[in-house]
């Protein structure tokens, strides 16, 4: 009780959910004789004189205190307890006259105090930047915030029974990279005291997973904290999580195959349906998804009829037309894409596999079989944001070290995304990488697209924000 100790432990015998579930039918008014232990936090207080009722919520559901003064120990000391305090309870399930299922209370213990006002409405914050700070208060007091990460967590949960299934080998690489790649992004660096050196956090797993191919696992993946030093909006947070796997002896198609299956997957197992509604719009992600090459869809929805071969200053005069910003380095495949990704992309709503990409931005793709100048390259767009980028990999070391070293002198021009060569990379393709391909998705957007949230932040527990002023206060 409260004037005593905090205890060290404290040992439920239900929780709140068990206690709905198992009394929940019994009569208005009735008493089950049964005493049950439970624990949580105090979130609503009605104080009648001679009785108090409270609201205790655990991980699991809410269940009603009902605290008479004749039988209740000490209290006065309950009625003055705070919104928010963590509570042992010990008493008898009953339903009130009213029809509300309630733990008569035969013994309390205060297990931690709330020194800080708690909201006392239950319909959540309002200031989503208290939302996004004070995401410990946040999970309790807004029940679409705690419902949003328990799907977060089930998503993941199901994505890796999925992959065991069709046997993938969960792995992990390296967090600090020596060099950074596997991505076209900008790299945070640190340093290392002890060995003097530079390190990057990673801004993709790739590479390392296609050595462990050169290794002899056919089938690998890892769910990955990645970080890259870019700026923050509703689709971008510095640091998120990938899902990154690679398959021996498959190209893009087979990729794009397992995309569809596992996203049709996940949906009836979260939403038991594979519509779903998204903002104001609805759009299905059940198998198979249309495919459409990135000049097609050009053509489709902006009236833009290009190919490599188009004259880059008619590029660069499109460019111009529609808001592009050129740099003088791109040649035409970062046109075409910068075309693309302006006038189409937000465009595409319903699940699209935008298959097959220039060469000239994909430094890790296997040229395409059939179209020179093209790679084999897959981004499924659903509701107008990519959701996924994929590709049948590179697998000779020398068209590798060029693709490299065209990158090396994009960086020198100026672009601070670009890659640098990878010499241990090309040393393991030396010793032989199969036909493979792999695919990179970013969870946050997949939880987003199954939650309904507009804003990355929402499904990130704690999201990268700028220092909070005042916090001392």
């Amino acid at each position: 009780m409260t004037g005593m100790p905090i205890p060290y432990r404290f040992e439920p015998s239900h929780t709140i959910q068990q206690i709905q579930d198992t009394y929940s039918e019994i009569e208005d008014g009735s008493e089950t004789g049964t005493q049950v232990i439970v624990a949580g936090r105090l979130m609503l207080k009605r104080d009648q004189g001679k009785i108090v009722f409270g609201t205790l919520q655990d991980s699991s559901g809410r269940v009603q205190l009902f605290a008479p003064e004749k039988t209740t120990p000490d209290f006065n000391e309950f009625t003055d307890l705070h919104l928010g305090d963590w509570l042992g309870v010990t008493g008898e399930v009953i339903k009130t006259r009213r029809g509300e299922l309630s733990v008569k209370i035969s013994e309390w213990v205060r297990l931690a105090e709330a020194r800080r006002p708690f909201p006392d409405k239950w319909h959540g914050i309002s200031d989503t930047d208290m939302r996004y700070r004070q995401r410990y208060v946040d999970l309790w007091v807004t029940e679409e915030t705690r419902q949003t990460f328990l799907v977060r967590s089930q998503v993941i949960s199901l994505i890796r029974r999925w992959l065991e299934k069709t046997g993938f080998v969960e792995v992990e690489t390296p967090v600090f990279h020596p060099i950074p790649g596997g991505a076209l992004a900008r790299p945070f660096i640190t340093h290392h005291n002890a060995l003097d050196i530079d390190l990057y956090l990673r801004i993709a797993p790739e590479l390392y997973l296609k050595r462990l191919v050169v290794g002899g696992f056919e089938k690998v993946y890892e769910i990955a904290r990645v970080f890259r030093n870019e700026g923050l909006s509703t689709r971008h947070n510095p640091e998120f999580t990938m899902l990154e796997l690679y398959q021996a002896y498959a190209d893009y198609t087979d990729i794009m195959e397992m995309v569809e299956n596992l996203m049709e997957h996940l949906a009836l197992e979260v939403l038991g349906t594979t519509v779903l509604n998204y903002g104001e719009r609805s759009l299905d992600l059940k198998a198979p998804w249309r495919r459409a090459t990135m000049l097609e869809l050009l053509e489709e929805y902006a009236d833009i009829k290009v190919t490599l071969d188009t004259p880059r200053s008619e590029l660069v005069d499109l460019c111009s037309k529609h808001s592009v910003p050129v740099k003088d380095h791109y040649g035409p495949g970062k046109l075409i894409l910068e075309l693309y990704e302006k006038t189409v992309e937000h465009e595409l709503w319903d699940p699209i596999f935008v298959v097959d990409y220039p060469k000239e931005v994909s430094p890790l793709s296997r040229d395409h079989r059939e179209n020179p100048g093209w790679v084999e390259r897959f981004e499924a767009i659903v509701a107008g944001r990519e959701l996924c980028n994929a590709f049948t990999e590179l697998i000779d070391p020398d068209e590798q070290r060029l693709r490299f070293l065209g990158q090396e002198e994009e960086k020198a021009a100026g672009d601070d995304e670009a890659m640098v060569v990878d010499e241990d990379y090309l040393r393991s393709l030396e010793y032989g990488l199969p036909p493979t391909a792999g695919i990179g998705i970013g969870i946050d957007r997949l939880v987003m697209l199954l939650t309904g949230d507009t804003a990355i932040r929402d499904v990130i527990l704690f999201p990268t924000l700028r220092p909070e002023q005042g916090l001392s206060e």
